[in-house]
């Protein structure tokens, strides 16, 4: 067998080099830098409680559609300051604007902890913490979008999304995980609490930030921002397709709302199970983020955002015909890679083809899809179990978000072929959607 050459040898570690993550945008900018940081711990903090508060739900209640509606409570406050909140981040300086935000949150979490420690027991002040935490949420997070086109270059911005998936996986991978074990063994109390420390690292990594005001002076929030927004959105065929596949993705095939129920039922487990389930999602986003040095060769973004949405449906689908525990969280983490792909480049999408005096408006409809999709997920998850059962509601969705997902290849040819080495403003290029409209 012939022994490879030092030559041959210094070409596979440089290809394996461009396969693992980009770290380029961490090395040339400190804001970055600090952004990302923050982020990655705060988003440990709420992840445990994103888990924390089902359990609670279920534990009060035993029910799935009860669980369910944990997402459905947040869903109107999500959409309303969504949308409203991307008008006021450009309009205002978005820096400030997350200080207050993220100050907002962290007294809702000691709530959360003030609830647990008293053992009010009350399902419905849970929905309504979670209904405020939404508002605020819609509020903070076009603003912190906006954030990274400010703060790298356009050629660096999928390298910048998946370190972000990095940062956002790895934390719903541990969060799930010690919020099973914080409740199971501390109490619901204990996994608030880790949620409140986290918000104050967020604040001071926030403060650190620059200045960051809006391109132009900005818009004045209000109605007519808001529709502005709408309308330049209803022109620009790529930028709405973006929204359009993710919800398709969320809505019919998001299971989350089903495990604590299959972890109980299905699986023969219980807290630390569901966590399991819950985490196994981002293990494979996760993984996939550490390998995604070859997203920058990759310029057919649209092409790329369908295939990975049918590749979701179909690990769905397979999760919900499977009740052996370990092929279930391999499913779950290959759903997760399918949507991190999907994440990385629908973001690239809108951050390079908007401009900066839309980006905050823009990032509020973002919001409002990528939160509030899986919102209702949760709500056409629970309300499935009971009629097809805990599995048979995992299995229709899945099967729903392929067929639906071809049907829209085929028909959004702009989509398809958008190509980010010539980005744009993503116009329209078919007569399904008028080129004047918003004009």
């Amino acid at each position: 067998m012939t022994r490879p050459t030092a030559e041959s040898r210094a070409g596979l570690i440089a290809r394996l080099r461009g396969a693992t993550l980009d770290l380029t945008p961490v090395r040339v900018s400190m804001p970055y830098r600090r952004l990302l940081l923050g982020e990655a711990v705060s988003v440990l903090g709420t992840q445990v409680t994103i888990v924390a508060v089902p359990l609670q739900v279920y534990a009060q209640t035993r029910s799935s559609a009860a669980v369910g509606l944990v997402g459905l409570s947040g869903l109107v406050p999500l959409i309303v300051f969504g949308l409203y909140g991307g008008a006021i981040a450009d309009a205002v300086d978005r820096r400030k604007l997350v200080l207050l935000t993220t100050s907002t949150q962290l007294l809702l979490s000691l709530v959360l902890v003030a609830q647990a420690v008293l053992d009010v027991g009350s399902t419905l002040l849970l929905y309504g913490i979670v209904a405020v935490q939404a508002g605020s949420f819609a509020i903070d997070s076009p603003a912190r979008q906006a954030f990274v086109p400010r703060l790298l270059p356009k050629e660096l911005l999928p390298a910048a999304n998946a370190l972000k998936q990095v940062e956002f996986n790895l934390g719903v991978t541990v969060g799930p995980l010690l919020a099973g074990v914080l409740v199971a063994r501390y109490g619901y109390e204990a996994a608030y609490s880790l949620d409140v420390l986290t918000f104050l690292v967020a604040l001071v990594a926030v403060r650190g930030l620059p200045s960051m005001p809006p391109a132009g002076g900005g818009r004045r929030a209000g109605t007519a921002s808001v529709l502005e927004g709408l309308a330049f959105l209803r022109s620009r065929q790529v930028l709405l397709m973006t929204f359009v596949v993710d919800l398709v993705a969320m809505v019919f095939a998001m299971p989350r709302a089903l495990f604590p129920a299959l972890a109980d039922e299905v699986f023969g487990g219980g807290e630390q199970t569901a966590g399991l389930l819950y985490s196994s999602i981002a293990v494979g986003a996760l993984l996939g983020a550490l390998f995604s040095g070859w997203f920058g060769r990759i310029h057919r973004h649209g092409v790329a955002v369908l295939a990975a949405i049918v590749a979701w449906g179909v690990s769905v689908t397979l999760f919900g015909l499977t009740d052996v525990l370990w092929v279930a969280v391999l499913c779950l983490a290959a759903a997760g890679l399918s949507d991190m792909v999907s994440a990385v480049f629908r973001t690239a999408i809108l951050q390079a083809a908007a401009p900066d005096e839309m980006r905050g408006r823009l990032g509020g409809v973002f919001i409002v899809v990528v939160a509030g999709g899986p919102r209702l997920g949760d709500a056409r998850a629970g309300g499935g179990a009971e009629l097809l059962g805990l599995q048979g509601s995992s299995v229709a969705g899945g099967l729903t978000v392929v067929g639906v997902t071809l049907a829209i290849a085929a028909g959004a040819k702009g989509f398809r072929s958008y190509d980010a080495r010539e980005p744009q403003d993503g116009q329209a290029e078919d007569s399904s959607v008028p080129r004047n409209a918003g004009s």
